[in-house]
């Protein structure tokens, strides 16, 4: 009786993954320098929450990457639990372009430089966001087809989009939703329910979703763009 081996990634996709490991580290890495020797120059710790800003935003792909490499069997077993993880956590990679909010005139450091620093910080939660997407869409439309794969990434845009909302202007977490659980659940209701009382809450959900799905889109066509020059 023929014993079926665990379908394995391919080369390609191991080359593609490391790649985009190594791109992804050396640009945190310059986030990170920056970081360190502004506390160095100022003696003052004003922007050291982007590392953890940072490291937040790392968890999902993180989560995503555990479920590319894994065999088929264990892939299937687990994508539903850690993909339901993975939108918990989603909303901290792109949440980080809405620390452009801390940019202001500090003396001690040049405006341009604390403007770089912010802005490394926030391309590099959107990259991982778009690199985490565009695998968990991935493991969706091969399951499920294209229509509900793009289904998927719609739908977790429009939900990151929200919890951006939540994050910035509620300061809600994303382990909020076991610690706090009725809290949250009210305010995400009330929101719901009465949607004229909160204009800010939808205007900041659909400009943030507009915003993030054509920059989603054309991440993905640029990617197609590229594949079919590699296959001329």
């Amino acid at each position: 009786m023929p014993v079926s081996l665990p379908q394995l990634p391919s080369v390609s996709y191991l080359r593609q993954r490391l790649g985009l490991l190594l791109v992804l580290g050396a640009s945190i890495t310059l986030s990170v320098v920056l970081i360190t020797f502004r506390v160095f120059m100022t003696q003052e710790l004003t922007f050291v929450f982007l590392l953890w800003n940072l490291f937040l935003a790392l968890i999902p792909f993180g989560f995503s990457t555990m479920l590319g490499l894994a065999a088929g069997p264990v892939r299937r077993r687990l994508l539903l639990p850690t993909g339901a993880i993975w939108l918990l956590f989603f909303p901290n990679a792109p949440y980080i372009l809405t620390d452009l909010f801390h940019l202001a005139p500090r003396p001690g450091v040049p405006y341009w430089y604390d403007l770089a620093l912010i802005l490394t910080c926030a391309w590099n939660g959107l990259m991982l966001a778009y690199a985490s997407l565009i695998e968990m869409q991935g493991l969706v439309r091969r399951r499920m087809g294209a229509v509900v794969g793009w289904g998927f990434a719609t739908a977790a845009i429009v939900l990151s989009s929200f919890g951006i909302y939540l994050g910035r202007y509620l300061r809600w977490n994303s382990w909020d939703v076991f610690t706090n659980p009725l809290t949250l659940f009210y305010d995400i209701l009330n929101r719901v329910l009465h949607p004229m009382a909160h204009p800010r809450t939808y205007g900041v959900t659909i400009l943030f979703t507009a915003f993030l799905l054509l920059g989603y889109i054309t991440v993905r066509q640029l990617a197609g763009l590229h594949k079919e020059e590699q296959e001329r």
